[in-house]
């Protein structure tokens, strides 16, 4: 029970002073046990304290992520522009390059979970910028397929902190309920690279001299990584608690405000019994299988999309400029997808099933419209993009419904083997000697998408007769996605900083 205006109230276990600040709507909450004060913020403070931390890390973050794609997909450009036939890669050795990268990923990739919790995160993770930067650079002086696929498996083992890293950030600093919309603020770098890696790279072909323009290429993006890895480590915060841009204050509501339901503050310590959880639960093996199949479009759509598009008949500078919309199509669906899913309550595997459905029709497109077509099989390559306006909506699906740091690591490894699983099968599907139509590619992507919807709503059906079922247990109704947003006075900045899991705490549902 509670009362008002400096009496004496029971608040959990806890007895509490509340009284009224000067401040309209504000109140001051002591702690009698331990003497803490903490002051609960107005609605409108609260948006007010939510845009700045909006304008600090989401500029940061989408800049890494648009660097982190165009790095990657620089081998896609670098194909046209001669680097086959400069190393004298022959048959499938150019695909085993696009499954290199994803092989270090792998590799790396649940070590690298181990540092988010050994090691301050932003740091950890601009470190991880720097080293991915060197490694770029280092393509520039590769001169055959050995050279070549060190470097791109290194580039993978510097590159696997990324996306986990971000993705357990935007848990750390926001509720479950704001996650599908900046999971897809961040991820519109991949969509930017897209559109401007493809200038970006047509300027550089131009580039004259003794030195190949696929060698700048390598050379110009790892400069600029380097630059921003360094800019990274001073701006990036590592935590609400050590953030230098909000005040003391500020500080503890921001490390609280996403805790109400999670309960999953960042620790530097493991635990094995939420490891386990993580391996034994449904929801982990599903999201997982859900992203390794539709990843092995993604395999194939970012190593070559360039590739596919100069199979329809236009030359290598044309190819390029050509590219530029599929960044749009890109933006365009990751908006759509992330912000519809911030706005229409229990939506974000619908949309999902949507985007797929989507890629699935372009595809078709490609597959089926005469080769003497060849724009109508452009618009069909460039709709293939809508697949991966899944992936930022899958990575908040992962964010919100898992608690526990220990677990929530251990659920993203997972999803990035899946990840890396898909990435290094996809290229395989490219058979260098089908062309132009590749046949065998766009029949595997095909399949694998069909299969990802299947999944999807496999994974919705269970987190939804999850819910039902600790619903019917506790004899209680709790809607995990309100129509109201919960005000932050029911956060308790008083009490102590309890960890669970979603499956330890009875209370917690499931973002469908």
């Amino acid at each position: 029970m509670f009362s008002v205006d400096g009496k004496i109230s029971v608040g959990g276990d806890a007895l509490q002073t509340i009284s009224k600040s000067s401040r309209p709507g504000e109140k001051i909450i002591e702690n009698v046990e331990t003497g803490e004060t903490s002051w609960h913020p107005t609605v409108a403070e609260e948006k007010a304290l939510l845009r700045k931390i909006d304008w600090r890390l989401m500029p940061l973050l989408t800049a890494s992520y648009f660097l982190q794609f165009l790095d990657k997909t620089s081998l896609n450009y670098s194909s046209v522009m001669g680097l086959i036939t400069d190393t004298e890669l022959k048959g499938q050795e150019y695909s085993w390059l696009g499954s290199a990268f994803y092989f270090g990923y792998l590799i790396a990739n649940y070590p690298a979970s181990l540092g988010f919790i050994k090691f301050p995160l932003a740091k950890y993770l601009s470190v991880s910028v720097v080293l991915w930067a060197i490694v770029l650079g280092c393509h520039g002086a590769a001169s055959n397929f050995i050279a070549l696929c060190v470097l791109r498996v290194l580039l993978g083992v510097t590159e696997s902190t990324i996306s986990p890293g971000f993705s357990l950030l935007t848990g750390i600093w926001y509720k479950p309920s704001e996650h599908a919309w900046r999971h897809g603020i961040w991820f519109l770098g991949n969509g930017i690279a897209n559109t401007f890696g493809g200038l970006l790279a047509y300027g550089i072909a131009h580039i004259g001299g003794s030195l190949e323009p696929w060698r700048w290429l390598f050379i110009i993006f790892g400069l600029i990584t380097a630059l921003w890895g360094v800019i990274l480590y001073f701006t990036l915060p590592d935590s609400p608690l050590t953030a230098r841009f909000l005040t003391q204050r500020e500080r503890k509501i921001v490390d609280r405000r996403p805790q109400k339901i999670l309960h999953s503050f960042k620790t530097d310590k493991w635990s094995r019994s939420q490891c386990i959880e993580a391996l034994i639960d449904p929801k982990t093996w599903l999201i997982s299988l859900i992203i390794g199949v539709s990843s092995i479009t993604n395999g194939v759509v970012s190593n070559f999309g360039a590739l596919i598009i100069k199979s329809f008949g236009f030359d290598e500078l044309n190819t390029i400029l050509l590219g530029i919309p599929y960044g749009g199509f890109q933006i365009v669906a990751v908006i759509a997808a992330t912000y519809a899913a911030s706005k229409v309550r229990r939506s974000r595997l619908i949309i999902i099933i949507v985007g797929f459905f989507l890629a699935l029709f372009g595809i078709l497109l490609v597959r089926e419209i005469p080769t003497s077509k060849r724009y109508g099989r452009l618009i069909g390559c460039w709709m293939m993009v809508w697949f991966s306006s899944g992936f930022p909506l899958l990575l908040s699906l992962m964010a919100s419904n898992t608690a526990g740091f220990t677990k929530k690591t251990t659920v993203n490894a997972m999803f990035f083997i899946g990840y890396c699983a898909g990435n290094i099968g996809g290229p395989q599907l490219f058979k260098s000697a089908e062309a132009p139509n590749y046949h065998t590619a766009y029949n595997g992507m095909i399949a694998c998408l069909v299969i990802a919807i299947a999944l999807s709503i496999v994974l919705r059906q269970y987190m939804d007769w999850e819910n039902k079922r600790r619903d019917r247990e506790q004899g209680v109704y709790i809607d995990p996605e309100p129509k109201h947003v919960v005000d932050i006075d029911e956060v308790d900045l008083t009490g102590e900083r309890v960890v669970l899991t979603d499956w330890e705490n009875k209370t917690f549902r499931y973002y469908l």
